[in-house]
């Protein structure tokens, strides 16, 4: 894949991101049975297109208890990763959520230390307080409910650890397989939560519309694009990506203001406060860059 192709695709991908927030405020769900739908019918979608495959791969490594191990913990991450991001979009909104959820580049360059055992560089510690100093602004302006806001950050927190993590399993992985079994251990670790509460035999059933979005979240939003973004690190640095996923609140915003109207509109100053938030994000993204050079 040549690197303007793998760049595009990027940018298609984080453009799918960006409409995903707006599909999880259009689905009349509560985030725990949107997120079991979503990583339910978006593992059963890459399952079959495993199956189709004519040069698919059936190597015996997948199944050592390792690599499932390693599928598990991605999975279970990822599926927390979610919940927090669907309550955050249900009590307050897209445009806050998406903006809040840009500092998961900022948890990646502080989680990357630990796991890749290199040095903490004391300027991300100080990007990180203006950052956090950026959501305060914001949540005075705007006067926000904490709660969307904590949970976005616990989302991008998710994020980050994550997106070390794939880092890491990628390197010896095929990123469908790797996919499909994250999702699909993602979804049996919901179906335990669900089943411990009593909930999982009495789950609500999404409407018509709802089964459509929740269609075009699970294959395009979930299973089409969590492949290709786990794919895409075998052509693009980790540097490259964290700086591009920094424009996935602008596409979000702007489809969310576009669809949802009103409720997502917010005041110059919440526009101001989220545009110097993302600066940041990006200057650490650039120093950080580097620095490593």
């Amino acid at each position: 894949m040549s690197h303007l192709k793998a760049y595009a695709k990027l940018h298609f991908i984080i453009f799918i991101w960006g409409f995903t927030a707006v599909l999880g405020a259009l689905i009349h769900l509560d985030y725990l049975a949107l997120t079991w739908y979503r990583m339910g019918l978006a593992s059963l979608f890459l399952g079959l297109y495993v199956l189709v495959q004519p040069n698919k791969r059936r190597t015996g490594n997948h199944f050592n208890i390792k690599n499932q191990g390693r599928y598990l913990l991605g999975g279970m991450i990822i599926a927390l990763h979610w919940l927090a991001f669907f309550y955050a979009i249900k009590v307050s909104n897209v445009s806050i959520t998406l903006v809040t959820l840009s500092s998961g580049a900022f948890f990646t360059s502080l989680l990357e230390p630990v796991l890749f055992k290199r040095k903490v560089y004391f300027y991300e510690i100080g990007l990180g307080i203006l950052i956090l100093g950026g959501f305060f602004v914001l949540l005075k302006i705007e006067r926000i409910a904490f709660t969307g806001v904590y949970f976005a950050l616990i989302a991008a927190f998710l994020s980050g650890l994550f997106s070390v993590i794939n880092g890491l399993y990628i390197r010896q992985q095929n990123g469908t397989s790797l996919s499909f079994f994250q999702l699909f251990y993602g979804f049996l670790f919901l179906s335990l939560i669900l089943a411990f509460q009593g909930k999982l035999f009495h789950m609500p059933l999404p409407t018509p519309t709802d089964w459509l979005y929740l269609a075009i979240l699970a294959s395009i939003c979930t299973a089409y694009a969590f492949t290709q973004s786990i794919n895409l690190m075998k052509h693009i640095s980790p540097y490259t990506i964290m700086l591009s996923i920094n424009l996935e609140p602008v596409y979000g915003i702007i489809l969310a203001v576009l669809i949802l109207g009103n409720q997502e509109k917010m005041s110059s100053g919440f526009y101001l406060g989220a545009f110097i938030i993302l600066i940041i994000i990006a200057l650490n993204a650039i120093i950080k860059h580097k620095y490593q050079k």
